[in-house]
C-alpha cells in the first residue's frame, strides 16, 4: 500500500477563485475532493464573452463546470458568486457556507487579480490599478481569513487556511511593485495570523508557486507557449518546465492533512527551483 494522505475525509473546504479551466484553484478544488473534502467554489461570474478561446471551445460554464468535476467524485459541491473584496459579500458567503454545510475546516484563499496594466514601473502606475491589485490580492485574503478564522475558532476543532501568495513576493522584481507588494503582504500576513490562531489548532500557511502555465499567463505567447515562452523557462526555472495547477494543489492537500498537522506560519516556494532562499 503506497503513501497515502489522510484526516481530509468529510471535511468542508472552501476554495475562493476556482472557476478557470487553466488554473490554480480548479485543480485545488479537484484535488482535495479527491482527497475526501466536500467543496465551496467561489468566483466572480465572469461574463462568458471573458473567457479564453480553449474555455469557449470546450463550453466552459466557469465554476459550474468545475463543481460537475467535484461531484463527480463523488463529493458535494456548492457555488457562490461573490466578491472577496467586500466584507459583507465575505460575510454573507460565510453564512451561506454554514447554513448549507454545518461547518467549515479548510479555506484556500486563491483569488487573485489578473495581470495587464499594473506590470509598469511604480512611475507610471496608476493608483486605481494599484487599489485594484491590492484590494483582490491581500485585502480579499485578509476579508476571507477573518471571516472565516473566526468560524474555525468558534468550532473548536482546529483548521486550516492556505493562502495563495508567489515567488514575486520573496524576489520583488521590477515592474511589479502592486502584485509583488501584495503577495509580500500576504506572507506577512500568514505568519502573523498563524500565532495567533495556534492556540485554536488553526494552522495558516502560504503557498509561493513560481511560473505556473494557467490562462493568467496568456500574455506571454497565449495557449501556444512559443519561444518567449520558452525562454523565460530556459531562463528562470532549474528543472526546466513551467509548474502546472496539479503541482499547487498537490501540496495544498498535503498542507491541509494530517501529514502536515504540524507545519504553520510558512511560506513554501513551488517553482521548479527558481527560489533557492526562504
Amino acid at each position: 500500500m503506497g503513501f497515502e494522505l489522510t484526516g481530509l475525509e468529510g471535511k468542508v473546504a472552501v476554495v475562493t477563485g476556482a472557476g478557470r479551466l487553466r488554473s490554480i484553484g480548479r485543480p485545488c478544488a479537484i484535488e482535495l475532493a479527491r482527497a475526501g473534502c466536500d467543496i465551496v467554489l467561489t468566483g466572480t461570474g465572469r461574463a462568458p464573452d471573458r473567457y479564453p478561446d480553449d474555455e469557449k471551445r470546450v463550453g466552459w460554464r466557469d465554476i459550474e463546470s468545475v463543481a460537475d468535476e467535484v461531484r463527480a467524485l463523488g463529493r458535494r459541491c456548492e457555488t457562490f458568486i461573490s466578491d472577496v473584496r467586500n466584507p459583507a459579500a465575505v460575510d454573507t458567503l460565510v453564512k451561506d457556507v454554514s447554513s448549507r454545510f454545518g461547518r467549515v475546516d479548510i479555506v484556500i484563499n486563491n483569488a487573485g487579480a489578473a495581470r495587464g496594466a499594473d506590470r509598469v514601473p511604480v512611475i507610471d502606475l496608476e493608483p486605481d490599478v494599484w487599489q485594484n491589485v491590492l484590494q483582490t490580492n491581500l485585502t480579499g485574503t485578509f476579508l476571507m481569513s477573518r471571516a472565516f478564522g473566526r468560524v474555525l475558532k468558534e468550532q473548536g476543532q482546529g483548521g486550516s487556511i492556505v493562502n495563495m501568495s508567489s515567488i514575486a513576493g520573496k524576489l520583488l522584481p521590477e515592474n511589479t511593485a502592486a502584485y509583488a507588494a501584495s503577495k509580500a503582504g500576504i506572507q506577512a500576513l500568514t505568519a502573523s495570523m498563524s500565532r495567533e490562531m495556534a492556540r485554536y489548532n488553526v494552522r495558516v500557511n502560504a503557498i509561493c508557486p513560481g511560473i505556473i502555465d494557467t490562462a493568467r499567463m496568456d500574455d506571454i505567447d497565449a495557449i501556444e507557449r512559443g519561444a518567449a515562452w520558452q525562454a523565460m523557462i530556459r531562463e528562470r526555472i532549474p528543472l526546466g518546465r513551467a509548474g502546472r495547477g496539479e503541482d499547487i494543489a498537490w501540496i495544498t492537500v498535503f498542507l491541509c492533512s494530517d501529514q502536515g498537522a504540524w507545519i504553520t506560519g510558512q511560506s513554501w516556494n513551488v517553482d521548479g527551483g527558481t527560489v533557492t532562499a526562504h
